[in-house]
């Protein structure tokens, strides 16, 4: 067996719950927050045999396509005194998701 453990951004993660589940896969859902632009994302457990691994895979893959969103960069302002910062906007990638794939030792289900 296996546990994939999938971080996936928030507007992602309902469909690919509901993706998963169609399928017949059990999931947990976390909720979590990321580093990368201070945004909230969202970590799902799913235990799969081994079989199913390229197919749970596949699912992910397909729910969560990357795509470009514009975000804002704080920077220092320049010509300004006390540290004031001003911010622009900056085109960069999101979405996806980053997979963790687990041997799992032992599955107890009470």
């Amino acid at each position: 067996m296996k546990l994939l453990i999938a971080i996936v951004q928030d507007e992602d993660a309902s469909k690919l719950v509901a993706e998963l589940m169609t399928n017949g896969y059990r999931v947990t859902k976390l909720a979590t927050t990321g580093g990368f632009l201070r945004a909230g994302n969202t970590t799902l457990l799913a235990g799969v045999e081994e079989v199913q691994l390229d197919e749970a895979l596949a699912i992910v893959e397909k729910v969560c396509k990357s795509r470009k969103q514009l975000a804002t960069a704080p920077t220092p302002a320049t010509g300004t005194s006390g540290g004031v910062m001003s911010s622009y906007p900056v085109e960069v990638t999101v979405g996806g998701a980053t997979v963790f794939v687990m041997d799992v030792d032992r599955f107890v289900k009470f």
